[in-house]
């Protein structure tokens, strides 16, 4: 039967925009957002639904688009053929397939899918509708296809996952990236409060723990005078309270169950033995904040006291301490860290050693190592290995100290020059 060039090239045109459809069809499906996908499904958006009906199978998917796709370039090479035949004889076939390709390249492939890339969304909503009764009147020979091509991988050792869906989860890396590249969408405190969150698995609580050496309480071995100064000057809510040392701890004081007291002045130690008589909290060391959070939360406490294996107590830590980590700092006053840190006039900086580095961070905008040692007198003993002496200067992570005061084995005062060089 002789086909006349009018329909020939009616039916090569047809087979170009199949070719497109098929092209713009996988492109668009796999440039979706599974999670757009998710939301738009779970508000009831058919598109979406039928496009993650597809993407549940993708093998399937891709090879019923192959298959049109491969059919439908196949038959436009065919008919280019019987054009040039027609048009110039045996002679213009060669041209015609150079040709061929050409157009095929340019308006079947790179086209549609930089379309598709672009507007995912676009694309693969509308073209589900056709895609999807394809896979049910083709799924045969996709399915035969697939099973031969998985036969032929087996014989060079490649085996396929049973099932992909995993393929889409994120870990915490790279969910924390993903909120990382959000801007513009998420706003800049709340990226950071996501990020806080995030975080807490990677954190434990000797990374925002107050060190034993900054606690602040009351001991009972002072005078009911001192006490009562004490108490009346502290700026925290609740107190530990110790007879002679801390590892002697009694409980914690809320000072508001003390106003009554105060303002009778009816306070004494028995008062402040019976005020603080609640059971003590203790934490191990390495423990997650995240875990710790929970923690906080199932025991209905506020407050802990760190230990270490040996059951000494090591620093403290509350509720507050981690959500912090959260939501960034409650108070808002630059002087923040001026109890640890202290500007000069010459523009160095007396620090106190204790002061955790996390803090000399934050305070400074430095990124001096948080890992290993916690405080400034930990990083500076790891660095020199041995203990220093008054007047050593040296540098770390091209940071110029020098070192004020050493008293019992410990770097008590040290002096920062803040300019990075």
């Amino acid at each position: 039967m002789d086909i006349s060039l009018s329909a020939l090239i009616g039916i090569f045109l047809l087979s170009l925009l199949g070719s497109a459809f098929f092209s713009a069809s996988e492109t668009g499906m796999m440039a979706t957002n599974r999670y757009r996908l998710r939301h738009l499904a779970s508000q009831g958006h058919a598109g979406a639904q039928r496009v993650l009906r597809l993407l549940e199978h993708p093998d399937r998917m891709i090879g019923v688009i192959l298959l049109g796709n491969n059919f439908v370039n196949t038959l436009a090479s065919s008919v280019a053929t019987l054009i040039a035949i027609k048009l110039g004889g045996e002679t213009a076939v060669a041209i015609a397939a150079l040709i061929t390709t050409i157009v095929l390249l340019i308006f079947g492939e790179v086209t549609p899918k930089m379309v598709a890339a672009l507007l995912p969304e676009r694309i693969a909503f509308p073209v589900s509708r056709l895609i999807l009764p394809l896979l049910t009147i083709l799924y045969p020979f996709v399915w035969l296809i697939n099973l031969i091509g998985v036969n032929i991988l087996k014989l060079f050792g490649v085996s396929l996952p049973k099932n992909n869906h995993n393929n889409h989860h994120l870990n915490l890396d790279e969910l924390r990236t993903l909120v990382h590249e959000a801007e513009g969408i998420i706003q800049l405190n709340h990226r950071e409060m996501l990020l806080g969150i995030l975080d807490l698995e990677k954190k434990t609580i000797e990374d925002i723990m107050i060190p034993r050496s900054d606690i602040l309480g009351i001991d009972l071995e002072d005078s009911l005078t001192t006490i009562s100064k004490k108490l009346s000057d502290a700026q925290h809510s609740r107190l530990l309270l110790y007879q002679d040392s801390i590892e002697n701890v009694i409980g914690i004081i809320q000072l508001r169950k003390l106003l009554p007291y105060f303002q009778h002045n009816d306070l004494d130690k028995e008062i402040l033995k019976q005020e603080a008589a609640k059971e003590l909290y203790f934490i191990p060391e390495g423990t997650s904040l995240y875990t710790q959070l929970l923690n906080f939360q199932r025991q209905k406490r506020r407050v802990g006291l760190v230990v270490n294996e040996y059951g000494d107590i090591q620093g403290l830590v509350t509720l507050e301490d981690i959500l912090e980590e959260i939501v960034g700092e409650f108070t808002t006053s630059p002087d923040a860290f001026n109890q640890h840190l202290h500007l000069q006039s010459d523009g160095t900086y007396l620090v106190d050693a204790s002061m955790p580095i996390r803090d000399l961070n934050k305070a400074l905008h430095w990124q001096l190592s948080t890992d290993g040692a916690r405080t400034l007198n930990g990083l500076i003993l790891n660095y020199l290995e041995t203990i220093p002496q008054t007047g050593i200067s040296f540098r770390i992570s091209n940071y110029s100290m020098e070192i004020i005061h050493v008293t019992n084995n410990a770097i008590k005062t040290v002096r920062i020059f803040p300019d990075k060089s």
